[in-house]
C-alpha cells in the first residue's frame, strides 16, 4: 500500500498552524492589561511583601545545599 505523502504533509502543516494559533491566543491574553492597571497590580503585590528585607535571608537550602549533590 502506498502512503499518500501529500496528505501526511498537509496534516503536518495543519498541526503546525493550529499550534501557532493556540500559542498566539495565549500570548494575546497575557497582554490585555493596560500599563496603569499593570502598575497598580504590581504595587499591590509589592505591598504584600514583608518589609523586614529579603525573604528567607540566611536560610539554609534543604539537604545542605547544592554542594552535597555534586560528584566528588
Amino acid at each position: 500500500m502506498r502512503v499518500p505523502w501529500k496528505y501526511v504533509g498537509l496534516a503536518g502543516l495543519a498541526g503546525v498552524a493550529a499550534t501557532g494559533a493556540v500559542m498566539a491566543r495565549r500570548r494575546r491574553d497575557q497582554q490585555d492589561y493596560e500599563p496603569d492597571e499593570l502598575r497598580e497590580r504590581l504595587h499591590e503585590r509589592l505591598a504584600q511583601v514583608p518589609s523586614d528585607g529579603v525573604a528567607n535571608q540566611g536560610a539554609e537550602p534543604p539537604d545542605g545545599g547544592v554542594m552535597d549533590t555534586l560528584p566528588r
